[in-house]
């Protein structure tokens, strides 16, 4: 039995079966500040502490990228983890490694870079250029015992 599910630019025909998930794990260190530029210097340091020092702090994030979809009948594939890797390379690693998050990321000029703001904008970055029939989640440690997914 066949199902029939939209592709990136025609109808593909797919066995039924369940989906399954292909995911890519990287690193990046990065630094930041945590603050809100309409709150005052004191505010700003009751609400996020240590984390809005003004000589900004960093990270070791540990990126877990996982694209979930159905196996293309001819490769075996949800998606080539080569090209996944050269994705993630290029649209992430290449932008926020050893970079001042605050400083030298468009994404942030007028956003905190939160863990939660840090995720979203990943997976803004990456969905646009996988197939519409996959899903993808990301999950961003910031620390080993702190870390957000996207969507949730």
């Amino acid at each position: 039995m066949k199902t029939t599910m939209l592709g990136s630019s025609a109808l593909l025909e797919r066995p039924t079966a369940l989906k399954t998930a292909i995911v890519r794990k990287e690193h990046f260190n990065a630094a930041h500040r945590l603050h809100n530029p309409n709150w005052s210097e004191a505010k700003n340091q009751a609400v996020f502490g240590k984390c809005n020092n003004p000589h900004y702090h960093g990270h070791n994030y540990e990126l877990e990228v996982k694209v979930i979809g159905y196996c293309d009948p001819e490769t075996g594939y949800v998606m080539d983890a080569k090209v996944l890797s050269d994705l993630i390379k290029e649209q992430i690693l290449e932008r926020f490694d050893h970079k001042n998050l605050n400083l030298e990321v468009a994404e942030f000029s007028n956003l905190n870079p939160t863990a939660e703001n840090i995720a979203r904008v990943i997976y803004e970055l990456l969905k646009v250029q996988l197939l519409l029939d996959t899903e993808l989640k990301i999950t961003l440690y910031e620390t080993p015992r702190n870390y957000v997914e996207y969507p949730y």
